[in-house]
């Protein structure tokens, strides 16, 4: 029998669960809801995004759809190294034995979007942009929505319901399917802000810079007050990134103008300050703060018929860049869960629970504590990976890579990874909730 599968929310991992699931062959009709526009014909606001870095859980899940692979590739940047660059002119280069994959985020969506269009006919698959999804009923399998678009007419703007044969939410961190779930038994649900605010970056004149900085490094600078600057160059010549800064005492708040900005970045970052336009740091001047949410779950499904994935089911900060990665993961988890329960529900959507929640709870304490906030901790930090990483080489059977290693470079499971380092996570818990509560 035919399912009629509802994926609520166009991001990375709603449409390659697409995929994924058409793939299958003709169990599975797929409606995609999302309550932004068509990213192919609609340029989107910048004001909240940042690159992405896709590692190897990333990539795998990606290759898994034949021409995903190389179509992402061509238009992303290849990392090799992270350059960390200090305020006396010097850098350090950390670099990598398997390159990162970069790109901005909607870029990725619409190429998912447009391998997806050009494989699967209409008769399977029907996407809906400019769809809010407003509420869910799990008893009586509907959803419904409200049409945002500026283009429709009064009437067009009416609430709808559709059925569903199962529903999976990948609309983020503030899930409306997972707020559905509070309604249910047993469901716990840990939501809060990252102490560490941003706002992102982007510079049109980066290409015409005399300055060094390398296309296929990733640049940070850090100050003492824990602020953190990224940035990295995209496939069109440009670079964007973010500044990360704490909520308390932030240096972003301050600022009234451009020629404010402009200081800041000529004084901390003066790499960035040196490209930086008038009007870019207008633009930067302008641009809201954002919040990073996290959430944990304890459980991700309910009964045979409702799923959440990605950051729906476990929010995490930027810090690592796991969440595009996780997401994506999460896809091929279910996939191969699929395969081996020969796609009986029940059964699948109760294992996916059971074999991700314990990574989507280790995922988000790593990154709470992978990185530590204070300096001093934050230079331990940099020579415990050097010995990690040299233990490693010299002895690999008895010493496992460096944290920053196994996170970025392979694919061990979350929770294995934090269970290694429980004793470095714990450590840097205590010292950055010291720091908060001072």
């Amino acid at each position: 029998m035919v399912k009629k599968v509802a994926i609520i929310g166009a991001g990375p991992s709603g449409i390659l669960l697409a995929h994924y699931l058409l793939r299958r062959g003709d169990k599975y009709h797929i409606n995609i809801y999302e309550r932004r526009s068509d990213p192919r014909t609609i340029s989107f606001s910048k004001s909240r995004t940042f690159p992405i870095s896709l590692n190897e859980r990333g990539m795998t899940a990606l290759r898994q759809i034949e021409s995903l692979e190389p179509a992402v590739k061509a238009v992303s940047v290849e990392m090799t190294g992270t350059l960390f660059h200090q305020k006396n002119g010097k850098s350090r280069l950390t670099p990598r034995r398997k390159p990162l994959v970069t790109l901005d985020r909607t870029n990725l969506v619409i190429v998912l979007l447009k391998e997806l269009t050009r494989n699967y006919h209409e008769s399977r698959l029907k996407i809906h942009f400019d769809c809010q999804c407003t509420s869910v009923d799990f008893a009586a399998k509907t959803v419904t929505f409200k049409s945002i678009s500026q283009a429709s007419t009064v009437a067009e703007k009416q609430d709808f319901t559709i059925a569903y044969d199962l529903l999976i939410g990948t609309d983020g961190a503030n899930s409306v399917v997972r707020a559905g779930f509070l309604d249910t038994e047993d469901f716990e649900c840990e939501q809060k802000y990252y102490p560490t605010d941003y706002k992102s970056i982007f510079l049109e004149n980066s290409k015409n810079s005399h300055l060094n900085l390398k296309t296929d490094n990733i640049h940070t600078w850090r100050l003492e007050d824990g602020t953190l600057m990224v940035a990295l160059h995209q496939a069109d010549g440009t670079m964007s990134g973010a500044i990360n800064f704490p909520r308390q005492n932030n240096q972003i708040i301050g600022h009234s103008s451009a020629d404010d900005v402009l200081k800041f970045f000529q004084t901390n970052f003066p790499e960035i300050g040196h490209i930086m336009t008038q009007e870019e740091a207008q633009a930067f001047l302008n641009r809201p703060i954002a919040k990073i949410l996290t959430v944990r779950c304890s459980h991700y499904h309910q009964g045979d018929s409702v799923l959440i994935m990605g950051d729906a089911a476990h929010a995490v900060s930027s810090s690592i860049g796991q969440g595009c990665n996780a997401a994506l993961e999460d896809v091929a988890v279910f996939d191969h869960i699929l395969n081996e329960y020969s796609d009986n529900l029940a059964d699948s959507l109760k294992q996916f629970t059971i074999r991700r929640q314990p990574d989507g709870y280790a995922l988000v304490e790593l990154g709470d504590y992978a990185f530590p906030t204070s300096t001093g901790l934050f230079i331990e930090f940099i020579l415990r990976e050097y010995i990690a990483k040299t233990l490693h080489r010299l002895l690999p059977k008895f010493f496992p890579p460096s944290l920053i290693d196994l996170i970025f470079e392979t694919k061990v499971s979350y929770s294995e990874i934090l269970n290694l380092y429980q004793t470095w996570i714990s450590k840097v818990k205590k010292s950055n909730e010291k720091l908060l509560n001072t």
